[in-house]
């Protein structure tokens, strides 16, 4: 199923930066690909929230996949999630239109608590490509927090025009760099 949703996903791709993301240009791209009118029923039972939903999965699986042939062990902590949401920004690139013109879905109010389970499960996918193993507390502060780097960086991402996006990297090294220092003020509390 994954695949056939790949396919239609793609195509609609080429068609949602000029037409914006609805179910007629999803439908319209199944059609192109050959597909039947009811297979985005079945793939997509939810509609545009399943594309959409799909499409954030593509992109983590397009960050593993560019991550693949990199010694993540020999890096820091800090370094594995810094490269890690990099790269998925990396992959988003050709699809940067889409994903701004995604923004707007997720922000209706039906629409935010699905949306922030979709950033929390990116972040949850990054931690575990960390090498994250915390199964306390931690396990959901660390992804919390994660998210708000996720939900934060995008708009600068968005707006970063430089091929090198060396303000999405700094404006992400930032964040980071304010999460690590809340971790260790609240060591210190613990402590």
């Amino acid at each position: 199923m994954q695949k056939i949703q790949d396919q239609i996903l793609l195509r609609a791709l080429d068609d949602v930066a000029f037409d914006g993301w609805s179910l007629e240009v999803v439908q319209s791209a199944a059609a192109q690909e050959g597909f039947e009118a009811d297979v985005v029923r079945a793939v997509f039972p939810s509609g545009l929230t399943d594309v959409l939903v799909h499409f954030s999965d593509y992109a983590d699986r397009l960050m593993l996949k560019a991550l693949e042939g990199i010694d993540i062990e020999e890096l820091r902590v800090r370094d594995r999630i810094n490269l890690a949401i990099i790269s998925r920004f990396e992959a988003l690139e050709p699809y940067k239109e889409a994903v701004r013109l995604s923004v707007p879905f997720w922000a209706r109010p039906f629409s935010q608590l699905r949306g922030g389970k979709i950033v929390w499960r990116s972040a949850d996918v990054i931690w575990n490509l960390a090498g994250d193993t915390s199964d306390d507390y931690n396990f959901y502060t660390k992804r919390t927090l994660l998210s708000g780097i996720l939900i934060s960086a995008t708009p600068v991402w968005l707006d970063d025009r430089e091929p090198s996006m060396q303000k999405t990297r700094n404006f992400v090294d930032k964040r980071i760099g304010n999460v690590m220092q809340f971790g260790k003020i609240i060591g210190r509390i613990k402590r």
